[in-house]
């Protein structure tokens, strides 16, 4: 079940790139090329949609979107960690 959870973390926020990429133009608005989505389609997804909301939805990198985009980074890299943290056994 860890497996499948695990799985679902990864794919769920590139799922949603890529519906937004075919279906609407929410990712172009707030990006200028196809370079940094596609960066981070790979690297940090959630980041890369969380400054997408905050590009379109809040004004840019103020008050609720930087929130927003400070929240997606630490979800990215606690995803990268694996759930490795302080209290974890060797």
């Amino acid at each position: 079940m860890g497996c499948l959870a695990a799985i679902l973390v990864l794919a769920t926020p590139r799922f949603v790139m890529i519906v937004l990429w075919i279906f609407t133009n929410y990712l172009s608005r707030a990006y200028e090329g196809w370079i940094l989505p596609l960066v981070g389609f790979f690297a940090l997804p959630t980041t890369t949609l969380a400054y997408a909301i905050a590009q379109n939805e809040t004004r840019g990198l103020q008050s609720w979107g930087l929130i927003l985009v400070i929240l997606a980074v630490l979800l990215d890299l606690g995803i990268w960690g694996g759930g490795r943290g302080v209290f974890s056994r060797h």
